[in-house]
């Protein structure tokens, strides 16, 4: 369980908080900056619930203190020890918070299948917003100190900057120490004309794909998942919920982009059109970037990665991914997502497939059978992302196989075609130019009848409540 809404990028709260942020940023010295960010990183996050600040304070002190000892002790053991007391009091903290109900739950209904009846104490366990994410990033700065590829700070405010910076806090990119560290201590980030209107535009399209793509489908979704529609509405959900978690994902990314640029720091990114991705290995290297780095830096890499031989690196992506999977949620279904990711990868490793990890081929004609043979996969897996349960998933395939097809919403099918058109227009410029802004490109009357068309697109689909993000929930 999570706490209520907080200060959402898509509310009027934001909206009013950035500027005035921003207003006081530009008045400030770098230190008095810092200061600042900080601060406004905690009231952001503490408006979820403030009883979190504690939780993220004690991650950051902790971490912080273990950076410095990594720093200053040469001895390779005592070394070893302080890395593994943070590895063990920020796993431990994120095992309690996030998965003690899974793993209560899943263990009583394993003593129940040998018979035996237990019933342990009931209490509910309140899931930070953003655990998953600002733990990750603070693990990753301990083990790039620890294996002396960065220095430590010696500064605290420069620290928990990087842990709590608001646009990135709550859902990614998961950043590294090494990219965003140095731009927190820099002095001269100061964005020209260029980066304030890209990152204006990034703000903007990110809200497109959050109101009029993600929220636009959720409701089809929804229906889709909930009740006993036919296979026509099965597959309009299906198809649905791809575009929701990407709009709503990517969505958030732009966003956090664009506001972060704004203070004159460049955030990483986290996707590059992941729906045209040629194969499942091309898909992770461009869906949530910044995670599938972390997994195979810190988890595939140390378990082996392709180094002991084939069945080794099988072994090492099925691994990986069922871990990246549980990453998501506490439930059986996240799991069963992760290891069928991992299943995939290691049968096109198996058939010899590979993808660059910084680079992507050039798309052509002859890619598009490969295009919508990896989208269809991505998206009947995407099945076990969304379901409840496990038997819910299962229903949901079998329904796909034998259901009738039943009467197909019309006005449902037209929004979700129209946001499937508009995600792939958007995508092909974006990947054809390799420019998340390529509109700035385009001539006067085209950008501007361009950026008219988006700023209508989100006052039509606008509600009168600000959605939450998908990915706050993990």
């Amino acid at each position: 369980m999570s706490a209520g809404a907080g200060v959402l990028f898509n509310s009027l709260e934001f909206a009013l908080f950035l500027p005035v942020v921003l207003g006081l940023y530009w008045l400030l010295p770098l230190r008095g900056q810092n200061v600042l960010l900080l601060l406004a990183s905690y009231v952001f996050y503490g408006a979820w619930d403030a009883r979190f600040l504690s939780l993220i304070f004690i991650s950051t002190l902790v971490d912080f203190v273990v950076g410095k000892k990594l720093g200053t002790v040469s001895d390779d053991r005592r070394r070893r020890t302080w890395f593994l007391a943070s590895v063990v009091c920020q796993l431990g903290m994120l095992a309690f918070f996030k998965y003690f109900g899974f793993f209560v739950d899943s263990a009583v209904r394993l003593v129940s299948w040998v018979g035996l009846d237990v019933h342990p104490p009931l209490f509910e366990v309140l899931l930070p917003v953003g655990i998953s994410f600002y733990t990750f990033q603070t693990m990753s700065y301990i083990f790039d100190v620890y294996r002396r590829r960065i220095e430590p700070t010696s500064d605290f405010v420069t620290f928990a900057t990087f842990v709590a910076y608001f646009p990135q806090l709550v859902a990614g990119p998961i950043e590294r120490a090494r990219n965003l560290l140095p731009q927190i201590e820099d002095e001269r980030r100061r964005p020209d004309g260029d980066a304030v209107r890209s990152g204006l535009l990034l703000m903007l399209v990110g809200l497109f794909k959050k109101v009029a793509v993600a929220d636009a489908v959720a409701p089809f979704v929804a229906d889709a998942f909930s009740g006993d529609a036919g296979r026509g509405m099965l597959l309009l959900g299906m198809l649905a919920f791809s575009l929701q978690i990407y709009g709503d994902f990517a969505g958030y990314t732009d966003i956090a982009r664009g506001a972060s640029r704004l203070f004159g720091i460049e955030l990483m990114r986290n996707f590059r059109q992941p729906y045209l991705a040629r194969s499942i290995t091309e898909f992770w290297r461009t869906w949530h970037i910044s995670l599938s780095a972390w997994l195979h830096d810190y988890l595939y890499v140390p378990l082996g990665g392709n180094k002991r031989g084939r069945l080794a690196t099988y072994r090492n992506l099925v691994l990986t991914m069922l871990l990246g999977g549980l990453w998501h949620g506490a439930n059986w279904t996240f799991v069963v997502w992760g290891g069928l990711h991992g299943l995939l990868l290691a049968g096109h490793r198996l058939l010899g497939g590979y993808v660059p990890r910084d680079k992507l081929s050039p798309l052509r004609w002859r890619d598009a059978p490969a295009i919508l043979l990896t989208f269809a996969s991505v998206t009947v897996l995407w099945i076990f992302f969304r379901a409840d349960s496990m038997g819910a998933a299962l229903d949901y395939l079998g329904g796909l196989a034998t259901r009738p097809w039943g009467v197909v919403d019309f006005d449902a099918a037209v929004i979700v075609l129209f946001s499937a058109a508009a995600v792939l227009l958007l995508d092909l410029a974006q990947r054809l130019t390799d420019d998340d802004v390529v509109i700035l490109r385009w001539p006067a009357a085209v950008r501007g009848a361009s950026v008219a068309l988006l700023v209508v697109a989100i006052a039509v689909w606008t509600g009168g409540t600000a959605q939450p993000f998908i990915y706050f929930q993990f």
